[in-house]
């Protein structure tokens, strides 16, 4: 399995808009951060988490290719606001993305010339595919869902095989912990080191990272406020690194 770092910032992007901060005015690449997103190409399949306001952008800097699927784990802009803009992915023919029903019925409201019935030239293709927290597959790839909660908002995370993908995360129920366990690596989000009513902190994330115990974790989803990345990997333990945006790694599935 291979999975790529397409974004791995928060909400606002690094750097920030009007920011004077030392993160923001870092030279080095790895401190500019696209909104947080992962492909996955496994089984000869790709597959997308989340589609964000960036999504043009990262996909330039990738082959044009066929999409197998979407996993959306939450209907927030951040997270959604690049779906429109996989228009030039309708040659391929329709998109099937994996959404809870509260999801699909946001994304309706919000893009629905994207879902009509009788649709003009050139919008996306896109269907709707409603999942809730049991397994499923995307063309023969099992994907396991993990509740996890947004402040009091649940969202589903991913897991698929040996790598799982928890973005937004501020707790996550015991019971959802026995569907991470065995990870080769887990994506994790960290937002930054103060508390935050919704996103966990640096400490709280690595504290999860403890429970779950994967061979390897990558933190995302970071702000500005998280520190210089450089500074920030050189605090962490062994076997845990700070994500970036085009960050390659092969997974053991």
């Amino acid at each position: 399995m291979k999975v790529t770092f397409l974004g791995t910032g928060t909400s606002k992007g690094v750097p920030e808009v009007g920011c004077e901060c030392s993160v923001c005015k870092s030279d080095n690449v790895k401190d500019k951060r696209l909104r947080s997103s992962v492909m996955i190409e496994t089984g000869g399949k790709r597959i997308l988490i989340d589609a964000t306001p960036d999504f043009r952008e990262q996909m330039l800097g990738m082959p044009f290719e066929k999409i197998d699927g979407v996993l959306i784990t939450h209907e927030h802009y951040d997270h959604v606001g690049g779906l429109d803009d996989m228009r030039p992915f309708e040659r391929f023919g329709d998109i099937d993305l994996y959404v809870e029903r509260n999801v699909g019925d946001a994304l309706r409201h919000r893009i629905p010339y994207c879902f009509a019935d009788s649709r003009y030239g050139g919008v996306p293709k896109l269907n709707l595919k409603e999942i809730d927290c049991n397994p499923f597959e995307v063309e023969g790839v099992e994907i396991v869902p993990i509740r996890v909660y947004h402040h009091r908002l649940p969202i589903l995370g991913y897991r698929i095989g040996g790598f799982a993908y928890l973005t937004d995360v501020k707790t996550v129920p015991d019971g959802e912990l026995e569907k991470l366990k065995g990870l080769d690596v887990l994506v994790v989000s960290a937002l930054q080191r103060r508390q935050h009513i919704s996103h966990q902190t640096l400490d709280e994330a690595i504290a999860l990272i403890g429970k779950v115990a994967p061979r390897r974790a990558y933190l995302t989803h970071l702000s500005h406020n998280m520190g210089l990345h450089e500074v920030v990997e050189r605090e962490l333990m062994e076997g845990v690194h700070v994500g970036y945006d085009k960050l390659e790694l092969k997974v053991n599935s």
